[in-house]
């Protein structure tokens, strides 16, 4: 169970995938939450975007909607906030203005959290005071951030002990399931270890072993059944170290370890082919088809988070 927290004032800078979601889970903790978003468009639709999140979980959206507050200036939305949250798109410079932004109108006590997914937050904090690096943190979100129950909160050399234990336990007290990222290191672990699976997977892909199609059968009916209950090192341990090894030993001479982005990427993206978005990617995508991939994706998610499934003995449910 999330445990008690002072209630306070969050502030959400953008609207869009992720930030709504965010505030969505503040809101629905209790706390008094402010989104703010260049982009008028965006921003006055993100109560419809959280409205039909809660509809999909089956709960009353009412009291969720009526601590959502929308705010077309940024100074006047985190003016009062404990906690302000950026969730604009990933680029640097971007990122970096707006945390001297915040931290000039935001109270000299509020927490700074980015959701950057990938760059360093002591990059995003160069251009900060030292009072203001040492109140900011990464908080790398999930998407979608209301259903994965995953908050990773990083720290940088210059953050506070106080402010890293109190991001962690508002978070906890949220719902979420944060952990502690010791070391500021690009992607931080999520995106480090997602992104090592798919270097190998587009390899074998341009190499010709096999096709995309396979890839995802192969994950979702092998080792991806396996891994909301066993982590890879609970598995290297089962199997034991010593095979571990020596499957290592033939294994990585082999694997991709490429430093740059895989050339089948590249000549994809130059033929306009985006994903689901543009009907083809690595895989070809009918609007129904890719509709249908996300419905099912929520329902996966939603069914996952639901009160009383079952843990493991560490405490952490089972997705």
């Amino acid at each position: 169970m999330p445990s008690a927290e002072p209630k306070l004032k969050v502030a959400v800078i953008g609207a869009g995938l992720m930030g709504h979601g965010i505030a969505q889970v503040f809101a629905a903790a209790g706390h008094e939450t402010t989104l703010t978003d260049p982009d008028a468009g965006v921003l006055q639709a993100a109560p419809a975007h959280v409205a039909r999140n809660l509809e999909q979980m089956r709960v009353p959206a009412d009291a969720v909607l009526q601590r959502l507050r929308l705010s077309k200036s940024l100074p006047a939305a985190v003016a009062e906030a404990g906690i302000v949250i950026e969730a604009a798109p990933e680029r640097l410079a971007l990122k970096q203005r707006i945390f001297a932004d915040a931290a000039d109108a935001a109270p000299r006590t509020a927490i700074l959290a980015s959701n950057t997914s990938v760059i360093p937050i002591t990059r995003i904090g160069e251009r900060l005071d030292p009072q203001a690096r040492s109140r900011l943190v990464g908080t790398h979100w999930w998407n979608p951030p209301h259903l994965v129950p995953l908050v990773e909160v990083v720290r940088t050399p210059m953050t506070d002990d106080v402010i890293f234990e109190r991001t962690v336990g508002l978070l906890r007290a949220a719902g979420k399931h944060p952990v502690r990222v010791r070391k500021d290191v690009p992607g931080f672990i999520g995106n480090r270890l997602q992104h090592a699976l798919w270097r190998e997977a587009i390899s074998l892909v341009q190499a010709g072993v096999c096709d995309a199609e396979t890839i995802d059968q192969v994950v979702k009916q092998s080792f991806g059944m396996r891994l909301p209950v066993l982590g890879p090192m609970e598995n290297a341990d089962l199997v034991g170290l010593e095979l571990t090894r020596n499957v290592h030993e033939i294994l990585f001479p082999d694997l991709d370890a490429s430093p740059e982005p895989s050339a089948l990427l590249t000549r994809l993206l130059e033929q306009g082919h985006l994903g689901m978005r543009s009907g083809k990617g690595l895989r070809d995508w009918t609007p129904e088809a890719a509709d249908a991939v996300r419905a099912r994706l929520a329902r996966h998610l939603i069914a996952a988070s639901a009160p009383g499934r079952p843990t493991d003995d560490s405490g952490t449910a089972h997705g």
